[in-house]
Formats: structure tokens, sequence, C-alpha cells
């Protein structure tokens, strides 16, 4: 089955975090659009990542350092004299309940998760601002910021932070550079043993969600294509959800009634 025409043949892409997990997949679906594709990390990848024939571009950085964004941005202005497409993926935490963890490791986690997309928003920004066909700024955001997060408290605040940092660059970037999120489920990835368990453990998981499975990772590079994308042309400041339906509400599972035929679980 042939990609579909999403108007990014040629357009640079940046995908910070982008050669794992979540991240490598939304690298992956942009250079089957087309792309030409820079991910970066704080650590090269073994391999290349790739797809349809072609390889990513590696550069490093540590996105919590605004100096080495700066200089990132820069290099990919000096290698291919623009940039079109900014997704701010990298991002994460571990478990850790907020009662015992370090002021440090919150620090950390709100800097990875909301400081560091502002600075890559505001680098990318600055040569967009500039550019005849401005550019389109993409933010990983998570259901984690519109719910709950027990045990990473820190990262579901640092993403609601992202959300509305999100609608706030939108208004004041516009016209000619569009801000959007996706806000993200859960999405099986090479590290979902960690979170999830086993096979049968991931599986359980899945089948709490209405689709009844974990999404995979080009399925939020898709997500995000359209929203980078001129199909999107009139979108900005949005979120998308991308949950599979979201979250099954615990109380149908306690209730005698009325519970069994809705959502497909049982």
């Amino acid at each position: 089955m042939s990609a579909p025409s999403f108007g990014l043949d040629g357009a640079v892409v940046l995908v910070t975090g982008g050669v794992r997990g979540v991240g490598a997949g939304i690298t992956r679906t942009f250079l089957r659009l087309g792309a030409t594709v820079v991910c970066c990390a704080r650590n090269e990848p073994g391999e290349p990542v790739q797809a349809a024939g072609r390889n990513a571009e590696f550069l490093p950085c540590d996105v919590r350092d605004d100096q080495s964004v700066a200089d990132l941005v820069d290099s990919i202005i000096d290698r291919h004299g623009k940039i079109d497409v900014a997704v701010n993926n990298a991002g994460g935490a571990p478990y850790a309940l907020a009662a015992d963890a370090s002021p440090r490791f919150h620090q950390k986690v709100v800097g990875l998760n909301l400081l560091a997309p502002l600075s890559v928003a505001q680098h990318a920004n600055r040569y967009m601002q500039a550019q005849e066909h401005g550019g389109s700024i993409v933010n990983i955001c998570s259901v984690s910021g519109t719910r709950p997060s027990p045990g990473t408290a820190a990262y579901g605040a640092a993403k609601a932070g992202l959300d509305n940092l999100t609608s706030s660059l939108a208004v004041e970037w516009a016209p000619k550079v569009r801000v959007n999120a996706l806000r993200v489920g859960m999405v099986r990835t090479e590290l979902s043993s960690l979170h999830y368990g086993d096979d049968d453990g991931i599986a359980a998981v899945g089948a709490t969600v209405p689709l009844g499975r974990l999404a995979e990772p080009e399925e939020i590079g898709m997500c995000a294509a359209f929203l980078a994308s001129p199909l999107a042309s009139y979108v900005t400041g949005a979120a998308l959800e991308v949950h599979g339906g979201g979250e099954r509400p615990a109380f149908l599972a306690a209730a005698s009634v009325n519970n069994a035929h809705i959502g497909g679980n049982q």
C-alpha cells in the first residue's frame, strides 16, 4: 500500500528523541512521506533510523541545554537551508511517587518535558518566521496531562503545561508558524515491557482501550505528519487525541448493571 500524499516531499523535519520508540516511528513516517529527517538524541544509535530505503540524519543534542539546541537548529540550517517542521517528541519520566522524589528529580522531569520543547520551538521559530512558507511545530503531549498521573506527577504536570504552551505559541507565532499537539495514549514500543510486563500483560493493558490494543509508533507518526502537512493548513493551537478512545471508566468494571457490552470489554 503506497503512502498517501501529504505534501511533505522535500520538507526538512527535525524530530527530537527520534531514534527509538515513538520518536523512531515518527522519523520513519516522515521518511516514507519523502521528507529529509534530522533526528537528535544525547547518544547516537547503533544504526540509523531508516524507512523506504532512506536514512534519517543524526545530530547529537541534549535538548535540556539551550545552547545545544541552538547549535542543533543552526546546523540544520547550515546543511539544508531551511527547517519546515519541528516535532518535539523527546520526553518521559521514570516511575516515582511525588512524596518520595527529590526536588532535583522533579526539576529534571519538568525541564525535559516542558522547558526543552519550549527551547526547541523558540530556535526553530526564529528561522521559520523568516521563511516565506513559515513552518510547523508539533508537540507530543500525553493523556497524562489531562488526567491524574500517579507515580509520574511531575511528568503529567509538565505535559499539561506543554498543552497550554502549544495554544499560547499558536497565537503568538501566527500566521507564519502553526503550532499543534498530539495527546498520545499508550503506545507499544521496545520499552513496553518495562511499563506493562510480558506479552500477556501488554495484551491485558491493551484490552482496557476501546480499540482493544496499544498504538503502534507509526500511527503516532501519521498523526504528526498530518498536523505538520499542508493538509492541516488551517489547523493551529489544536490538540489531537490519539489514544484509541481513551480509558474505559473504572466505575463500569465495578458496576453490577449495564456494563457488559460497553466498549467491547467484559
